[in-house]
Formats: C-alpha cells, sequence, structure tokens
C-alpha cells in the first residue's frame, strides 16, 4: 500500500495574482496540491503576526509547510561575521516557520572553499549542535535539514548530510534528487540508484528517516562542475518515474516540493504520476 505523499511548489505558485505566502497556499489549495515550500531564500521576511495568519490558512486549507532558509548561508566561513550570521539565518528561518507551522528548514550549509572537507564537517556540525541547542532552549520543534547540494565545490554530498543526521537530534536529511544527479554527473538517476539511496538512508537513520520526508525534485542541466540550473521535468534527462516507483516500494511518505522552473505545473505533474502509480 502507498504511503502517503504531499506535493507542493518551492514558493508562491506563478499564477498566483498577488505575491503573497497566504494568497499562495490558497492557490495551492485550489490547483489541487497539499504542500508549499516558503522561500526565505533572499531573506527571512515574514513577521510573526504575519506567520501566525499564514499559519492558521494553511491548517484551514490542508496545506503543509517548509521552509528553505536563506541562500548566502556559509558555515564554513572564514569571515567570523558571516559564520555568527549564517547561524542566524538558519534560525531566524526556524524561528519564524516554527510560528507558520512548518514542519522542516532546508539550507545549502557551505562550501569547502579549498579546506579539508573533513574539517569542513566539523565546522558545519559544531554550527548546528549550536543551532540544535539554541531552538530547544526556545521550545522550538521543527526539523533542520541541511540539503544535498548539485556541485562538488559545495559541502551537501549524500554522506555529510546522513552523518550530520545521524550525530545531531534534530537535525534531519533533505534529499534534493537533482542535486545528486547533478553532483554525480549523471548517476543516481534510475530505479535501482533511487532504492540504493533511499536504502542507505533507512539503514544509517532508520526506517522513521522515510516516514517524514522533505524532498526535493525538479529537471537539472549539469555539467563536468555539477548543477547549471534547475530544468523543467520533461526538458531534462531525470527520470521522476523511476524516482516515484522507488517512493512508492520503499514506503516514503512525507512532503516533495518542486522545483522546476514552471513550479505549480511539475508539481501537478509529479503528483498525477504518483496518483497513477
Amino acid at each position: 500500500m502507498k504511503q502517503p505523499l504531499y506535493f507542493g511548489p518551492a514558493g508562491i505558485p506563478i499564477q498566483t495574482k498577488k505575491r503573497d505566502t497566504v494568497e499562495g497556499i490558497k492557490t495551492v489549495r485550489q490547483l489541487g496540491l497539499d504542500a508549499m515550500e516558503i522561500e526565505f531564500v533572499k531573506g527571512v521576511r515574514l513577521s510573526e503576526a504575519k506567520a501566525r495568519e499564514v499559519r492558521k490558512v494553511a491548517e484551514n486549507e490542508g496545506v503543509r509547510l517548509t521552509v528553505h532558509a536563506p541562500y548566502w548561508i556559509n558555515l564554513n566561513s572564514q569571515d567570523p561575521v558571516k559564520y555568527k550570521n549564517s547561524i542566524q539565518h538558519i534560525l531566524n528561518s526556524a524561528r519564524i516557520g516554527f510560528i507558520a507551522g512548518a514542519t522542516s528548514v532546508c539550507f545549502h550549509p557551505a562550501f569547502y572553499q579549498k579546506t579539508d572537507p573533513e574539517i569542513v564537517y566539523q565546522r558545519v556540525k559544531e554550527a548546528l549542535e549550536e543551532v540544535m541547542d539554541t531552538l530547544k532552549e526556545e521550545g522550538i520543534d521543527i526539523a533542520i535539514r541541511p540539503e544535498t547540494m548539485g556541485k562538488p565545490s559545495q559541502f551537501g554530498s549524500l554522506e555529510e548530510v546522513v552523518r550530520l543526521s545521524k550525530e545531531i537530534p534534530g537535525v534531519l536529511p533533505l534529499l534534493d534528487f537533482a542535486h545528486l544527479h547533478a553532483r554525480a554527473g549523471g548517476k543516481f538517476n534510475s530505479y535501482e540508484e533511487f532504492v540504493q539511496i533511499l536504502r542507505y538512508v533507512k539503514q544509517e537513520l532508520g526506517p522513521q528517516a522515510l516516514q517524514d520526508v522533505h524532498f526535493h525534485v525538479s529537471g537539472i542541466d549539469y555539467g563536468p562542475k555539477g548543477e547549471r540550473k534547475h530544468l523543467i521535468l520533461e526538458e531534462s534527462d531525470f527520470r521522476y518515474q523511476d524516482l516515484l516507483r522507488a517512493f512508492r516500494d520503499e514506503g516514503v511518505s512525507g512532503i516533495i516540493i518542486c522545483e522546476s522552473p514552471n513550479l505549480e505545473e511539475d508539481t501537478a505533474l509529479l503528483k498525477q504520476t504518483w496518483e497513477s502509480l
């Protein structure tokens, strides 16, 4: 039996007339979709009062929410101010996301910057331990999810993200399957490879890691240095049908966020494909 998956766009649907989170949620429901990612990628620009309104509308509409933290996070920055600001971007995203009723916050963790990957890992881990300690003190219960990244120059391999999740309570992986595909130069694009990824996560983190997921899916353009840009699914080589079959067969449940340029169209395609399996 298939587990429930909830599909939504990365941000306010394109056809939403008023560029407003509340209106975006209403549009999501009108489109027959059931999730949305609040994009704080250019800054956390949602007041506490507005976040409470977002939560109320999302609950009334039955739309599940996630959050994407600002793009300019780098937990390996050698600049102490940028490093501390990166931690604050995650914390502020989590604080407002929690008020808005989001279940998890994803973020791009770091760049290697010619530093030994293990040293970068320890710096990222230290920062996330500080994040989780602060959120616990503040009574904020929201999953913090480092994202698998699309370029080999970026910290965020599958193994690194899973290891962080294994070693820090409250941290969970954000698997971006397009990024995994691009980072590996075209691999991770078959049913067997998707199953392999999911079973690896299950083996390392336990069955519950696949029961409340927050994943990203889209088409992607890539080259020798990894990700170039996101693409519409049908204009890419990404085998999303095989991915959804792997989700079904491995009992995945949770939220699938689509980052394709046409947002709601590919989100609807993913949901329709899922329902047809």
